[in-house]
């Protein structure tokens, strides 16, 4: 091989490394999401000045698209790699490779925060302003049919007191209720929920050493049918992502689950997260 011939091959790897980079270890990884907005009702919104704040000052993914129209779907693809179902009225339990499980094999712990959720380990589908379907964790068997391990179904209350205390785990699934995901109440409404909940977590201690936070919509309006669900807004945050990023990769919520697992160091990832392209912002 010649010296010319190195050289280009040795330049064409390390493009490569930088562009399809593992997210870096983490031991506080955080995933928030929002509901039923296009990428263009949101960024660049004036209703919405902290989510639009954070675009500027972290990383924003400028072209993902949601998997499909429908909530649940698009939660699980997020968190088991699959689709699953397309009822978000679902009632049964999911037994696929998830999230949570590969967590536990590595003796990784995990929390999920629901907004309105009436008590611990509640599986019911709906309460009050608390719908199952924005939070996939609660249909996982190694959840549902496990007494320790569907006590980690929280309501978002416990939030701030495990921030507070330093308990927060390795990782945190975050479903703002109806009024606060942007589902039943405005963009301004959610925006300020944002504000007042995720700030405390970008000044907290534990969180600057490494942590990383990920918010994402979990599909456009439904008149978008692009890529099957829509262009939607994606933001990862933490003291290592590149200061103003933006990443003109094209993602899709099996990404979500590739960067948590990524961080928390194990391979291979369920479903279409083995070969989805790493979020490549740091």
């Amino acid at each position: 091989m010649s010296l010319k011939t190195s050289c280009t091959a040795a330049m064409l790897l390390a493009s490569s490394t930088s562009l399809f980079a593992a997210v870096p270890p983490s031991q506080q990884v955080v995933l928030l999401v929002e509901e039923n907005h296009s990428y263009s009702s949101v960024i660049n919104n004036p209703a919405m000045p902290y989510f639009n704040s954070l675009a500027k000052n972290y990383a924003l993914l400028t072209n993902y698209y949601a998997n499909v129209h429908g909530s649940l779907p698009n939660y699980l693809e997020m968190t088991t790699g699959q689709i699953e179902t397309m009822n978000d009225a679902y009632t049964g339990t999911i037994s696929a490779d998830n999230v949570v499980r590969e967590l536990l094999l590595m003796g990784k712990t995990w929390k999920s925060y629901a907004e309105s959720l009436p008590s611990p380990g509640y599986l019911g589908l709906y309460s009050g302003l608390y719908v199952k379907r924005h939070n996939p964790l609660a249909y996982f068997t190694d959840v549902a049919d496990s007494s320790v391990e569907r006590h980690n179904l929280v309501p978002f209350t416990d939030f701030s007191r495990d921030l507070a205390h330093g308990t927060l785990p390795n990782f945190s699934f975050i479903a703002p209720n109806l009024n606060h995901d942007a589902h039943n109440g405005t963009l301004a409404e959610a925006d300020t929920w944002l504000k007042r909940n995720i700030a405390p977590l970008l000044n907290n201690a534990e969180f600057k050493k490494d942590g990383i936070l990920i918010i994402v919509f979990d599909e456009s309006a439904r008149s978008d049918k692009a890529r099957g669900g829509g262009h939607v807004a994606a933001l990862v945050i933490g003291p290592r992502v590149k200061r103003g990023y933006r990443s003109s990769n094209f993602f899709q919520h099996q990404s979500v689950l590739t960067a948590i697992l990524d961080a928390m160091g194990t391979a291979p990832d369920p479903g279409a997260a083995t070969t989805a392209l790493s979020f490549n912002v740091f």
